[in-house]
């Protein structure tokens, strides 16, 4: 299904501009500041933006977006309200003025029809819904990783995404960084052979932050209800919110699908597989006594490809992707790129050889992509995929045993007790 038509604020304007220049025979006079020749962009010309999720990651995301002249944050929402204020406060002292609006429920935001794109930074609990909710009202959208809770969620999200035609951009910013692109580049030419082993380092413990886990008041200006959204419901403790909801298997899987949607996302690029997922899954992991942050530490996974390869996942691991092919090796990380032979690093890609998909600004290319309606460079498909050996990772480790899965039906074969954590059921009244 097409995308239906919605007439925001920044397609009425720049209907009033042409007229006022003369398409419809208006006389009136426009000031050259507005009209974006003074090197300013026109308002009629920006991408108008909310921004869901304000804490460390949504603040951050945020401000990429606060600099680019092309956007125009107009609207912040978070359900706590230091994080709301500050957002609101940080988009006034941007823009000299007073007028960015706060909400404490997303849905206000997401129906505001003169908002072309959403930024999502929320827990990962919240992502399917919010996502689809925003792509059934017409909203592009760049949503941080993982994709979703789960892989249901994410296949949920893919085909919303498509049927309302969205341009989608996940947060897997290593895409954008020039580092990854040319190691995956190397893999890809064939520079070092035939690959049989790619090794995935991910953080390897969980990082609490503070240890109260008792039970205690809802401190005042937080909705804690919202927060718990769709999740199972639970008291509330300092230790279960913001930045340590990553360690709570209620609301997500650890470091695994924390970091699976960045290296595990490089290791599928350079290896070609991004549009599939392993077939077998096995691993060993500890799965902490604590009864609050209960995901898991010090795994190891491995997962076989039908393309003919072997992926280790591992805390153990230095963090980054290290692609070994017959001919040598291949080393990626935020950090460094390295080689063996060394004389790759200083080696050119061709004009025949094959060229990945270029962006050395992640949120630019997003911006870009919603004006020209392009695919951009990390699109949900590939989003899903990348996160899907994260949730097996995670499944596999939960059951103690191997699994085989269908990368085509997204179901493990013969093994109903593994289907049953591909979902879960939602807190009334959330649904998808």
């Amino acid at each position: 299904m097409p995308k239906t038509p919605i007439i925001t604020r920044r397609k009425f304007l720049k209907r009033a501009t042409a007229a006022a220049a003369g398409v419809a025979g208006f006389p009136y006079l426009i000031p050259a500041s507005a009209l974006g020749k003074t090197g300013n962009v026109a308002p009629s010309n920006r991408i108008v933006i909310g921004v869901i999720g304000t804490g460390g990651q949504g603040m951050y995301d945020m401000r990429g977006f606060l600099n680019k002249e092309e956007a125009q944050v107009v609207a912040v929402c978070d359900v706590d309200t230091d994080h709301r204020n500050q957002a609101r406060d940080t988009v006034n002292e941007k823009y000299g003025n007073r007028d960015c609006a706060t909400y404490n429920d997303f849905r206000e935001l997401i129906e505001r029809s003169d908002i072309d794109a959403v930024l999502l930074a929320l827990p990962d609990q919240w992502h399917a819904i919010s996502a689809i909710m925003a792509v059934r009202a017409g909203k592009d959208v760049h949503a941080q990783k993982p994709l979703a809770y789960n892989i249901a969620e994410g296949r949920a999200i893919v085909e919303a995404v498509k049927r309302y035609d969205i341009v989608w951009q996940t947060g897997s910013q290593q895409r954008s960084d020039w580092r990854f692109r040319f190691a995956c580049e190397l893999v890809r030419n064939g520079r070092i052979g035939k690959v049989d082993t790619v090794k995935v380092g991910l953080p390897n413990r969980n990082h609490v932050r503070g240890d109260d886990t008792q039970p205690a008041p809802v401190p005042a200006g937080f909705d804690y209800d919202m927060w718990l959204g769709p999740a199972p419901w639970a008291p509330y403790n300092p230790g279960r919110c913001h930045w340590n909801f990553r360690w709570i298997s209620d609301y997500s899987g650890g470091q695994i699908t924390d970091w699976a949607g960045h290296h595990c996302d490089i290791a599928q690029w350079g290896m070609g597989t991004e549009l599939t997922s392993p077939i077998e899954i096995e691993g060993t992991g500890v799965f902490p006594r604590a009864s609050l942050h209960d995901t898991v530490e010090d795994y190891r996974f491995k997962c076989k490809y039908e393309e003919g390869f072997t992926m280790i996942v591992a805390g153990a691991f230095t963090q980054g992707v290290r692609f070994e092919g017959s001919d040598g090796w291949v080393f990626v990380s935020r950090s460094k790129i390295d080689a063996e032979p060394k004389s790759l690093l200083t080696s050119v890609i061709g004009p025949d050889e094959i060229h990945l998909y270029k962006s050395d600004d992640h949120q630019q290319n997003f911006l870009d992509c919603v004006r020209t309606r392009s695919r951009t460079v990390a699109p949900v498909e590939v989003a899903h995929r990348s996160i899907m050996i994260g949730h097996l990772g995670v499944i596999a480790l939960k059951l103690g045993r191997k699994v085989e899965w269908d990368p085509q039906k997204e179901r493990f074969i013969n093994d109903t007790e593994a289907d049953r954590l591909l979902s879960r059921p939602m807190r009334s009244p959330w649904h998808l």
